[in-house]
């Protein structure tokens, strides 16, 4: 069985690991697609994961996998049923540890709900109900998006967006482009993001009526002109330091701002008196399995399209995936597509 390890930061390998054991509540799959994430994966391959990491480690966590085996405790999944977040277990032997392992060929998916309904200890199986069936008419390449758009949708409702509220996204990556088409759907009257110059067409593409380009001299001039009372919410997707608090002028008085991402966790700095009023930091995190279902019905309503991140006509094969990631590195696309199965 193979799988893409990343030996030591900087060095991204598909070597051939031992098919992974299969316990009482747990499901083998086939795995069939995997979507790279930048601010995750990125950080893995190049030693930058802002928590300790022991390599070599398999990474990949925007995987699917089939289910082709179920173990004598599982009756919530089917052989054949496709599921979402499927990962490699780590070695039992200690030969390497994963980050997820999405990126293999076979993978272990729980029935957590099994575990939960025979009286387990909710440690054991909470964080496993991010492993969810995919309706057989989402087509599985693009439920790869799945993880995205479920921890966005999860964060920006607990934050309270609501319809005709105005939203700012800093960064036009995977999630900067999935809290926009949230914002838009949920009903938002004004969506702006500030983005990377190469991606502003993507950025409308995602709903922003105000695209505009970090490098921009006058940025912050458009955006007080578009919003003269600023953003009701502000959403940092890239997590640098500097960036949240450069943006903090934006935040309308009463409004909200959060920093999702994790470039530089735990080093963003806020200085209140930068902003315009009282305003409210949201750290109430997100919960996968609470999105999911809206998740899905939004696919097949067509509000989400993955075709905005992904290329689905060309994905990358598993034995080239340390081109994919060259091919992010260069700005290529947004994110890369993995083909996992055969």
């Amino acid at each position: 069985m193979k799988a893409a390890v990343v030996v030591e930061p900087g060095r991204l390998e598909v070597r051939e690991l031992p098919q992974p054991a299969v316990g009482p509540y747990d499901a083998l799959c086939e795995m069939l697609w995997g979507a790279t994430c930048t601010g995750t994966d990125g950080h893995l391959v190049h030693g930058r994961f802002p928590w300790p990491v022991r390599y070599p480690t398999v990474i990949g966590h925007e995987s699917v996998g089939r289910v082709v085996q179920v173990g004598a405790e599982v009756r919530r999944l089917r052989a054949g049923d496709v599921v979402s977040r499927v990962g490699l277990p780590a070695a039992a032997d200690g030969s390497f540890d994963v980050n997820w392992g999405g990126f293999s060929e076979l993978g272990v998916a729980r029935d957590w709900m099994a575990m939960r309904d025979d009286g387990l200890p909710e440690a054991q199986w909470r964080g496993h109900s991010i492993n969810q069936v995919i309706p057989p008419d989402i087509d599985p390449a693009s439920a790869t998006m799945v993880v995205t758009w479920r921890e966005t949708l999860s964060t920006i409702t607990r934050m309270g967006l609501g319809r005709g509220a105005s939203a700012l996204v800093i960064g036009s990556g995977g999630n900067g482009l999935a809290f926009a088409v949230h914002a838009r759907h949920m009903g938002a009257e004004s969506v702006g993001m500030v983005g990377s110059a190469g991606r502003l067409e993507t950025c409308r593409a995602a709903g922003a009526d105000l695209a505009l380009a970090y490098s921009a001299p006058d940025t912050h001039d458009r955006l007080r002109d578009a919003r003269p009372g600023g953003f009701d919410f502000v959403i940092d997707a890239v997590g640098k330091s500097g960036v949240a608090d450069a943006y903090l002028p934006h935040v309308a008085a009463g409004g909200m701002v959060t920093v999702y991402g994790v470039d530089d966790f735990g080093k963003c700095l806020l200085n209140p008196t930068r902003a315009r009023g009282t305003f409210t930091l949201y750290q109430g995190g997100y919960e996968e399995a609470e999105a999911h279902h809206r998740v899905i019905d939004l696919m097949r309503s067509g509000d989400l399209d993955a075709s905005v991140w992904l290329n689905l006509a060309h994905p990358y094969p598993l034995a080239e995936i340390g081109r994919a990631f060259d091919d992010l590195a260069a700005r290529k696309h947004v994110k890369a597509l993995i083909r996992l199965g055969a």
